[in-house]
């Protein structure tokens, strides 16, 4: 089996991540958003999750908001965990620092893992799903979120015509995301049941593009492609980027959008006593008696 391409630097992202770290409060909004929604998916689920594990828990945005809801009666331990252990200074409760894709926790361990918005900066994104269905028990969930392919759309066109415009040849300066269509097998690849998967499409409108650069820096969400160049962005390339954006996506009050798609992704550790499809042929009454028309056989004209 050959190993999947490195596509991230990780040791850069941590790097970026703790630069990040003191003032991530500043925009995570996204990742507030995200965490919300994993815990209103995790209210309509009644049962009790006595170990759980939030990956890449930054500033706690998970923890938080599910400090509001009834579901945090079932969860008895919630571990926090992060690349960056300045994320994790000053959080109260259990903590790790641990990479996503070298995952610390041992087999059947863990009762329920969510992630928001981190995974995907893994090199192996189906590796680190393995990991974790690996570190779940028989029947226990994992909840996350991960940016879909739309995310930044804006941004990834503009960088490339300004530099294609200005220099010889244009670099990729906004990091690829999963194709949201493909979420859910992913899923199945990594051996989970019962995959589930949805998209919610973000606008955010800012007075100026160079305020979008400023959020992603305080997200920590700056690209560290390995295949990046090396040479930095010119302020000449930047500045014409910067008037592209405005002049292709300025709306008409003035302010530019920014597109992010989140993908939320729902699956089971498989367990026996989970519902399985029927196998093909097995069904007891025919689908023309269930509607109550004659059954046409395939091929023949109908009948006027």
């Amino acid at each position: 089996m050959t190993a999947s391409p490195l596509l991230f630097d990780r040791a850069l992202h941590r790097v970026r991540l703790d630069r990040a770290a003191p003032d991530y409060g500043s925009a995570d909004f996204l990742k507030a958003r995200a965490a919300q929604d994993l815990v209103m998916r995790l209210e309509t689920i009644l049962r009790r999750f006595p170990v759980a594990v939030d990956l890449g828990a930054r500033n706690g945005s998970f923890s938080n908001a599910l400090a509001d809801s009834d579901a945090r009666a079932n969860i008895d331990v919630l571990i926090e965990t992060d690349l960056s252990s300045r994320m994790l200074a000053g959080r109260r409760g259990p903590r790790v620092v641990a990479d996503e894709e070298r995952l610390p926790f041992g087999d059947a361990t863990l009762d329920l893992v969510v992630s928001t918005l981190s995974l995907h900066w893994t090199n192996d994104l189906v590796g680190a799903l393995i990991q974790i269905r690996r570190a779940l028990r028989p029947d226990g969930l994992f909840v996350g979120a991960i940016f879909g392919g739309a995310t930044l759309t804006e941004l990834r066109q503009c960088l490339l015509a300004a530099e294609s415009e200005l220099s010889d040849g244009a670099s990729m300066r906004v990091s690829p995301f999963a194709d949201a269509i493909d979420a859910a097998g992913l899923l199945q690849r990594a051996g989970f049941a019962l995959p589930v998967a949805d998209v919610d499409r973000v606008k955010v409108r800012y007075a100026h593009p160079i305020k979008l650069l400023r959020d992603l820096r305080a997200m920590g969400e700056t690209s560290v492609l390995l295949d990046r160049s090396r040479k930095p962005l010119s302020r000449q390339v930047l500045f014409r980027a910067m008037e592209i954006y405005v002049e292709r996506f300025a709306e008409p009050d003035g302010r530019v959008p920014a597109t992010f798609e989140i993908v939320s992704v729902t699956g089971w550790a498989p367990h026996e006593s989970q519902q399985k499809p029927l196998r093909p042929g097995s069904a007891k009454m025919r689908l023309a008696d269930a509607l109550g028309v004659r059954e046409q056989p395939a091929g023949d004209k109908p009948t006027p």
